[in-house]
């Protein structure tokens, strides 16, 4: 194999990621969308997809859809620390989403993408009746996000969808079996990153 078929090859790979994120689409009616848009989560598929303003719009009732779908809130709200020990998840990057059927499900990312499993509902109302906060979470589309890794402090409320961003770095900058130099640094500006919204 030659340098220069490897170099045109690396550079067309390139280029055809860039092509394609430019070109993303809504997943409800192919219209393109911009860098910045909402996103909706399918119960059915037990997946977070993207959609166009007027797509967004038509699934801003939560009864739209039948149900299957629902338009991921926007709210961020930072929390004084949550002790989440109660759960049992020894993980310190990991986020907890409540379900509509009343089950909780403890998400934690790896190289090889999100962990997931599921935690005691009961210890969950626990935790919210300690931190009456909590109660507030949307059930499906809003988690409780929590990174005390390195010895950070960083619990909010946020819709899924920046949790799986979250995930996506990870998997973008994990190196090697320990994740190398650049996996934390990258989870802290993420971290950093994030502003309240209401």
């Amino acid at each position: 194999m030659s340098t220069d078929g490897a170099l045109a090859r690396l550079i067309r790979s390139s280029a055809d990621r860039t092509a394609t994120a430019a070109a993303e689409r809504c997943e409800l009616c192919a219209a393109p969308v911009p860098e910045e848009h909402r996103h909706l989560y399918d119960r059915g598929d037990d997946e977070v997809r993207c959609v166009c303003g007027p797509c967004s719009v038509l699934f801003g009732d939560e009864a739209a859809g039948d149900g299957r779908y629902r338009l991921l809130p926007r709210r961020r709200v930072r929390l004084p620390r949550v002790d989440t020990e109660i759960l049992g998840v020894p993980v310190g990057l990991v986020f907890f989403v409540p379900r509509s059927d009343g089950t909780v499900t403890a998400e934690g990312p790896s190289p090889a993408g999100a962990m997931r499993w599921e935690v005691d509902a009961a210890a969950w109302q626990q935790m919210v009746a300690a931190f009456p906060q909590l109660a507030s979470v949307a059930p499906d589309v809003e988690a409780l996000l929590v990174n005390t890794v390195h010895g950070l402090d960083h619990h909010w409320i946020v819709p899924v969808d920046d949790c799986y961003r979250m995930i996506a770095v990870v998997r973008r900058e994990w190196r090697g079996l320990s994740g190398g130099g650049r996996v934390w640094p990258a989870v802290e500006r993420f971290f950093e990153d994030l502003t309240e919204r209401p």
